[in-house]
């Protein structure tokens, strides 16, 4: 189960995004202003294993993170948190999501494409040591 991140939780999501993006991970008081701004929707999962942020503009939401605490991957907990998310992007007006992802991240990119995400176009070297990232979009009317 999934529910609203509130200040209680920062340090806890703070620490999902070291365990689970190291170097790249955000800091504490930029998850505080993911958390407390009305332009983004934070879920975390019951546990504290898992945490999901959405940004909203208008009729584009945009994935700005999944991560889940990597004992805790297989249990379908992404797919759990990327769920509500989109439903909660929908709710608020949100008529497509776009992500990006590094294409050598397989996992993510086969739960996106689950989800019924496309990839729309590719980043070259986005990421560090050259890894491209792709561009994914869901149409979330078209989705379920």
């Amino acid at each position: 189960m999934t529910r609203e991140a509130t200040e209680a939780d920062v340090a806890a999501i703070a620490a999902i995004e070291q365990a689970c993006f190291g170097g790249s991970a955000w800091s504490e008081a930029l998850v505080r202003e993911e958390v407390v701004s009305d332009r983004h929707v934070v879920l975390v999962d019951d546990d504290l294993t898992a945490y999901g942020a959405v940004s909203l503009a208008g009729e584009t939401a945009d994935l700005d993170r999944i991560a889940v605490l990597p004992g805790a991957r297989g249990r379908g907990i992404a797919r759990d948190v990327l769920e509500e998310l989109v439903d909660r992007a929908r709710d608020l007006g949100a008529g497509r999501l776009l992500l990006e992802v590094a294409a050598d991240n397989a996992p993510a990119i086969g739960l996106y494409e689950s989800f019924g995400f496309d990839t729309i176009s590719t980043r070259r070297g986005y990421y560090a040591g050259g890894v491209d990232a792709l561009v994914m979009e869901l149409t979330i009317a078209e989705w379920r």
